[in-house]
């Protein structure tokens, strides 16, 4: 089968591995999209230590960087950011490390990009948790098919309009809607408020016809809110923009910009 060139986009995924499901997770993900496309894949583990593992088994299907960190709690947000500076292509996708997506769905989602859209979601807001047992044969297959025949045993995560796990983005109005917020620290409502800052700013945002497979795996530290301090920090931060008008949002990301360049010179001293 003739993989599809679609070098002009670069998936960015960050990842914390916990457990050796989310690695399974990682290389059935990295696989697929390796498996039907020539495309830049650039994969971020911040831990606090590089067991080599993953660096082994993603490569050269895809770019591993290790960068040290102590901190227990996964700085997502921050990752993002870094893996887009690293990004040298037109386009990006900001890819978790658990996602399947049909091959025509991305091509489609290209495709608008080329169109002039800014913000493509490749799919149409059904996110799916596989299950486990869909899971295991889609190991042993590795067809999308079973998971396309057996939706109905599946789970819709966050309903049926997620703005979550996989978007296409043009990486210049990524660049200057403030990429991610970087006051999300650790596990939160990122993806909604991401999405509410778009709205806000006007970005031409579109979907794709099709659900988003996501591979099962246990929820451990890093996918849940850690105390009700958090909680309530994380809240604040949607009803403050929610109460912005554009031009204020534009200047609470010009300081935000600020505070990431002293954030990327730690990471990169990490490496």
């Amino acid at each position: 089968m003739k993989r599809i060139d679609i070098k002009d986009i670069t998936f960015l995924i960050p990842i914390r591995l916990d457990s050796i499901v989310r690695l399974e997770n990682l290389i059935l993900s990295i696989d697929y999209l390796y498996k039907h496309f020539c495309c830049n894949i650039i994969v971020v583990e911040a831990s606090n230590y590089d067991s080599l593992i993953a660096n082994r088994l993603v490569s050269p299907k895809a770019t591993y960087i290790h960068i040290e960190d102590f901190d227990n709690i996964f700085y997502r947000t921050k990752y993002i950011n870094y893996l887009t500076q690293l990004s040298a292509t037109k386009y990006i996708a900001i890819w978790d490390a658990d996602i399947i997506i049909s091959k025509e769905q991305i091509v489609q989602a290209l495709h608008l990009l080329n169109e002039g859209v800014e913000v493509v979601f490749p799919y149409d807001g059904r996110f799916y948790d596989t299950s486990e047992i869909l899971r295991e044969i889609y190991i042993n297959k590795r067809d999308i098919r079973i998971f396309k025949r057996n939706i109905n045993k599946m789970f819709l995560r966050y309903g049926d309009d997620a703005v979550g796990g996989a978007i296409f983005l043009n990486k210049e109005s990524y660049l200057y809607s403030g990429m991610e917020n970087i006051d999300f620290y650790g596990w939160g409502p990122e993806d909604y408020e991401r999405y509410l800052r778009w709205k806000k700013l006007g970005l031409k945002m579109s979907r794709v016809d099709g659900p988003l497979f996501h591979l099962s795996h246990e929820r451990g530290s890093d996918s849940r809110m850690r105390s009700s301090i958090q909680a309530m920090s994380t809240n604040d931060e949607i009803r403050k923009l929610m109460n912005m008008t554009k031009e204020e949002l534009l200047l609470d990301i010009e300081k935000r910009n600020e505070r990431w360049n002293e954030l990327v010179q730690d990471i990169n001293q990490s490496e």
